[in-house]
């Protein structure tokens, strides 16, 4: 994890570094009923002086950490991230999986209005804002906040009491927090997270939620939790801001090529050279300009626009930018890729990621579940099970071969 940037509306970055495994996060009931460790009564005492002085009000400060006491659990977070070493094709298999592409129409369809005024407002496109919020909270599934988020307040108050490395960041996240209880935006019950405090159906950590949200839905407060309207709009603005969104632009588009190309261009100049559209389609805008990126040699090549560096900057990743501006298309009913990646399998269907983790779990695995989704949970399961068949690498990816030696019998 990065310390904050130094600049006054911190980064997407910073809210992912902060948050890394978030989703697959189980809290520790046990951890959160044990007695205080020594020194922590001390510590929140003198906490206590400090958060009244930057104006958090006694009430609030006694509701959300009066009779907290640290959830000692994060610290084995940390030491314990997991860790899988996954090719482009299996991170984008597994983040535009057959759940994510299902529960996104659905999710679309729920909140077509909303998207409607987004789009109208600021000019994102409704496939890239409903992919990120189906990545980072699984379109805000209740189930998610239940089974795979903890109390902020607890894990907060033990990174801010004992995180030898970053207290001074930890307690000023703590302080983010009690004033968002403060203003009322939301109740210490409510704001679950990640072992880190990223929370809400962005996974924004409390100072981003300050600094960066705003109050779409008009009730007066900035909500990471219930409608989605506040996070939404919240993002949308966010990619227009600091991403520098272009109204109107689309992401990208699969091309073909017919030789190697480098620079930006506008879609009329890559027209001119013969590259064309993978699936045939005109380039609606040809004066837009776009540059062309390879991912891996033999694999599907790309024409980018603006707009896909603009969901770079929610997370610095390639990988995850390309993920999110498929499963974008993917949602709104467009194919997977027609050049397929050198090695790759096709994603597994919602029927059969189910079939794998009730075999998994039968086979004395625990996958956490059965629902389709694949988070850290699933993938360490796989990642066991594979170890014990002797199926090399050993990568946590659930894939078509994994799927057929657990029919097998393992």
């Amino acid at each position: 994890m990065t310390q904050p940037d130094s600049s006054p509306h911190p980064t997407r970055r910073t809210v992912l570094q902060s948050a890394l495994g978030a989703i697959a996060l189980l809290a520790s009931p046990a951890s959160l009923l044990a007695a205080a460790p020594p020194g922590f009564e001390q510590w929140r005492e003198g906490f206590r002086a400090r958060a009244l002085a930057r104006g958090i009000s006694a009430a609030t400060w006694q509701r959300a950490m009066g009779r907290v006491e640290p959830d000692m659990s994060v610290f084995k977070e940390i030491r314990n991230q997991p860790e899988f070493h996954e090719q482009i094709w299996q991170y984008i298999n597994r983040r535009v999986s057959d759940w994510r592409i299902i529960n996104g129409k659905i999710a679309l369809k729920a909140n077509e209005a909303l998207f409607a005024r987004i789009e109208r407002d600021f000019g994102v496109e409704r496939g890239t804002l409903l992919a990120l919020w189906g990545v980072e909270s699984a379109y805000g599934d209740p189930l998610v906040q239940q089974n795979h988020m903890r109390p902020v307040f607890p894990s907060l108050a033990a990174l801010a009491w004992n995180e030898p490395r970053r207290k001074a960041y930890w307690e000023t996240e703590l302080i983010n927090a009690l004033r968002i209880v403060d203003k009322g935006w939301s109740t210490p019950e409510e704001m679950r997270g990640s072992w880190a405090g990223a929370m809400g159906h962005s996974q924004w950590m409390p100072e981003v939620w300050l600094n960066v949200g705003i109050d779409y839905d008009g009730d007066g407060k900035v909500s990471p939790f219930g409608r989605p309207d506040d996070a939404l709009g919240s993002t949308a603005k966010y990619l227009v801001n600091r991403g520098k969104w272009h109204r109107g632009e689309h992401w990208g588009y699969e091309a073909r090529a017919p030789g190697n190309f480098s620079g930006t261009r506008t879609y009329a100049a890559w027209q001119a050279a013969g590259v064309t559209r993978a699936d045939g389609a005109p380039f609606p805008q040809p004066n837009a300009s776009a540059q062309m990126w390879t991912p891996v040699p033999g694999g599907p090549t790309f024409l980018l626009g603006p707009n896909f560096y603009s969901v770079k900057s929610y997370n610095p990743s390639m990988n995850y930018a390309l993920a999110i501006c498929h499963l974008g298309d993917r949602c709104l009913g467009g194919p997977p890729f027609i050049q397929p990646f050198p090695g790759s399998e096709r994603a597994l269907t919602l029927a059969e990621v189910q079939e794998m983790q009730t075999r998994l779990t039968k086979a004395g695995f625990d996958t956490g579940g059965t629902d389709g989704r694949v988070g850290n949970d699933t993938m360490k399961a796989i990642k066991d099970f594979q170890r014990k068949a002797g199926i090399l690498p050993a990568d946590g990816y659930g894939g078509l071969k994994v799927l057929a030696k657990l029919r097998q019998g393992g």
